[in-house]
């Protein structure tokens, strides 16, 4: 039997939307709002972002977890709708402890006559964000939350925020006056003393201490490059937290690396920000100048060409939002999965009668995501 769900997300609502008025056997999850309209304005740019699962019939028992749009974030994402169908599954909506990480569980306790399948289909708006950080800070722009502001403070496992960590934090950040100036010159210094390396998987783990300890450039991907700088702003107190997404276009900005439409199954990517008052949340991405002095042209960039020093400018204080985030969360708890959290939800994850499915092979695991700009 087919087991379908449609669920939207209210613009000012964090919970997701309760399915057991549908006669579906899900569980309710809050009070449905009534549904979002795209957001009025300029700049607002609609995209459909499809993830479809196949297994084969024998994989069973099994269970998915699918990674869901974050749900009104800032001025820049919108998730407008949500829907999932799971022929011969049983799928339900959840959140995990802490972060407000949303995902669709889906579980087949028995084998089928064919695949198991699964499919969840979400539609977001986005626009590009940039803050100004020439402009003196402002006491119109809201204050963040203390508890939230507490939460992205404190150290995560992949996180510490003592030893080497606070060490390298104080020693880059001396002389610096206010924070921003602390940002920067952590962000400038995380730029120079890391290294994009093709060769790690996924996007990495973030573990952030095991790379300082390696005493010269540190390689990894985003996960890792933007764990670090996340780590050691919160060593010397300034909020810092990543985002964990995935990107939906291709860059208008003139970056052939940091785009991707279509089949973005490979796309998944980490993203920062820190906290200041009179700024608010503030967008960073030294990761993603590393990118672009590897992969915009073959052989790689030097790290004065004009494009990586445009990259670097553009990305302390703007994203472009040819990408969707998640959720912001750390170690995160698998509902039902009775496994060790996961440093982070970015990828699909699963696990079946043989054991977990890799997150960051898509072939080998059976996931595809596809996104595409609606008019």
């Amino acid at each position: 039997m087919d087991r379908r769900a449609f669920l939207r997300l209210g613009a000012g609502t964090p919970a997701l939307a309760g399915l057991s008025g549908l006669g579906l056997g899900l569980p309710a999850m809050a009070a449905a709002p009534a549904p979002d309209a795209a957001p009025a304005g300029l700049g607002w740019r609609t995209y459909e972002i499809v993830t479809e699962v196949a297994l084969p019939a024998q994989a069973a028992p099994a269970s998915v977890w699918l990674p869901a749009t974050g749900g009104k974030l800032g001025d820049y994402q919108r998730t407008l709708a949500t829907r999932w169908e799971a022929p011969a599954g049983q799928a339900r909506a959840a959140l995990a402890p802490g972060y407000d990480v949303r995902m669709v569980v889906v579980g087949w306790p028995e084998a089928t006559d064919g695949p198991l399948r699964a499919t969840l289909t979400q539609v977001v708006a986005l626009r590009d964000r940039a803050v100004d950080l020439g402009q003196a800070p402002s006491p119109a722009v809201p204050r963040e939350s203390a508890a939230v502001l507490r939460e992205y403070l404190r150290p995560t496992r992949l996180l510490p925020l003592d030893g080497i960590v606070r060490d390298t934090a104080l020693q880059v950040t001396a002389g610096a006056g206010d924070d921003v100036a602390k940002a920067r010159a952590l962000y400038q210094w995380v730029v120079d003393h890391t290294c994009r390396d093709a060769s790690v998987r996924g996007c990495g783990t973030g573990d952030v201490a095991a790379m300082l300890r390696t005493g010269g450039i540190m390689n990894g991907k985003c996960a890792d490059i933007n764990a670090l700088f996340v780590a050691l702003s919160r060593a010397v107190g300034i909020p810092a937290r990543d985002a964990y997404g995935v990107r939906v276009d291709l860059s208008q900005h003139g970056f052939k690396a940091l785009g991707k439409d279509g089949d973005i199954s490979k796309a998944q990517h980490c993203r920062a920000e820190f906290y200041t008052a009179g700024y608010g949340w503030v967008p960073v991405d030294p990761a993603d100048v590393r990118k672009v002095a590897l992969e915009e042209a073959p052989g790689g960039l030097p790290m004065d060409h004009a494009k990586v020093r445009a990259a670097r400018a553009l990305l302390f204080g703007a994203w472009e939002m040819n990408w969707v985030a998640y959720n912001h969360g750390h170690d995160v708890a698998l509902p039902g999965s009775g496994a060790p959290p996961v440093p982070f939800l970015m990828y699909p994850n699963g696990h079946t009668v043989a054991g977990t499915l890799d997150s960051v092979d898509p072939d080998a695991f059976g996931y595809r995501i596809r996104s595409r700009r609606l008019a």
